[in-house]
């Protein structure tokens, strides 16, 4: 795994929603090396562990990453009063990501909440060949919608009061795209009981399925054993963790 530690200049920042910012970093060695799914460790000032926060934009040519997080705590919170133009303390890329199909024909990608941002540069590598599922508490939490358009995806969004799109949870859809085949695979992040849901449809209908866990991390990079979380693999039970050997999964091997 390759990754470097460094500062690096805030090129934009904007706040998307409520509690919800977006930065654009330039970092050249970090976004050639990085790819979806994969995560940056970040170190909020006056504070000794880094926040894990997913990639949402890779862009080569002009060597810049996107983040975009949700103020949870005291951490983030220090992250979100940096500025264009400060320097913002980085550990990147980190990981192991999706598994790009580029002879699929049609994928589903799926985000739950704040889990929304890593579909983000996957909407962009298979553009029209991507129906993208959000799930919101509400219509003012709804993120990045615009951006899944512009990538050309189909966008499907749920709430669960209804305030906007479909009234209910991710699973509804997916459910019923699943049950009308063409489906080479499915792309998920989000809460433990969404990602449940949709490992279970991919399973029943046989889709290739991998999720991405959200977990709490302190190093990311393997050597704390600290996001430990239960898997299979060869019919075999191991502790894989979630920040070297994920935080992206094929959904089969999750012990849920």
């Amino acid at each position: 795994m390759k990754y470097t530690q460094g500062s690096y200049i805030i090129t934009e920042k904007m706040a998307i929603a409520r509690n919800i910012y977006s930065f654009t970093i330039s970092c050249p060695e970090v976004a050639e090396a990085a790819v979806p799914g994969q995560f940056v460790h970040i170190r909020a000032k006056g504070f000794t562990l880094r926040r894990p926060i997913s990639i949402c934009g890779i862009d080569k040519e002009k060597g810049t990453l996107r983040i975009v997080f949700e103020i949870r705590g005291q951490g983030t919170e220090e992250i979100a009063k940096l500025n264009k133009g400060d320097l913002i303390d980085m550990l990147a890329p980190l990981g192991h990501g999706f598994t790009v199909k580029p002879d699929a024909e049609k994928v589903i990608l799926i985000g739950g909440g704040i889990g929304t941002p890593p579909m983000l540069p996957l909407a962009k590598i298979y553009g029209e060949k991507a129906a993208v599922i959000s799930g919101f508490r509400n219509s003012s939490a709804a993120i990045l919608q615009d951006d899944f358009k512009a990538a050309g995806a189909e966008v499907i969004l749920c709430t669960d009061d209804g305030s906007a799109g479909i009234h209910g949870f991710v699973t509804q859809p997916l459910k019923e795209l699943a049950e009308k085949g063409g489906i080479s695979a499915v792309y998920a992040c989000g809460p433990m009981p969404m990602l449940k849901g949709v490992a279970a449809i991919c399973k029943e209908n046989g889709i290739f399925c991998e999720i991405s866990l959200e977990e709490r991390m302190a190093c990311g990079i393997g050597a704390c054993l600290g996001c430990a979380c239960r898997t299979k693999r060869n019919d075999e039970e191991y502790f894989a963790h979630v920040c070297k050997d994920g935080p992206v999964f094929n959904a089969e091997e999750v012990l849920w």
